[in-house]
């Protein structure tokens, strides 16, 4: 049984790869820092953490200025795969990467269980 934050966090991130297409995830700081991961060892986590909180400080921006409520996710499709982003409370961001195939409805609905659980242990309730 996972004992500190980070090791319960690796455990939902790792768990996260079951679902199937799920190529990697992590769970960063809105600074923009990496928090608990789950990458290959070709993702340069720094710049990948780094990146991945300015698009959704950049995207919680547009979405509060055009009056659209909260942000729900980011989706990214590219040629070679998916990005999703999704807030997980009000310090952290848990970031995946999948397959371009992959079934969006089951992984929009394991993510969203998963942040949930992330907002749990990083605020300490």
């Amino acid at each position: 049984m996972p004992d500190t934050k980070k090791e319960k966090l690796t455990e939902i991130l790792q768990s996260l790869r079951k679902i199937g297409d799920i190529q990697g995830s992590s769970v960063i700081s809105r600074d923009g820092l990496t928090i608990a991961s789950d990458l290959s060892k070709d993702v340069d986590e720094e710049t990948f953490a780094a990146m991945s909180a300015a698009m959704q400080g950049a995207a919680e921006t547009a979405v509060s200025e055009l009056k659209q409520g909260n942000l729900n996710q980011i989706i990214i499709d590219a040629q070679n795969g998916k990005m999703i982003t999704i807030s997980a409370g009000e310090k952290a961001i848990l970031v995946i990467l999948a397959k371009p195939d992959i079934n969006l409805g089951l992984v929009l609905l394991e993510i969203g269980k998963s942040s949930g659980k992330i907002s749990k242990i990083i605020e300490g309730e």
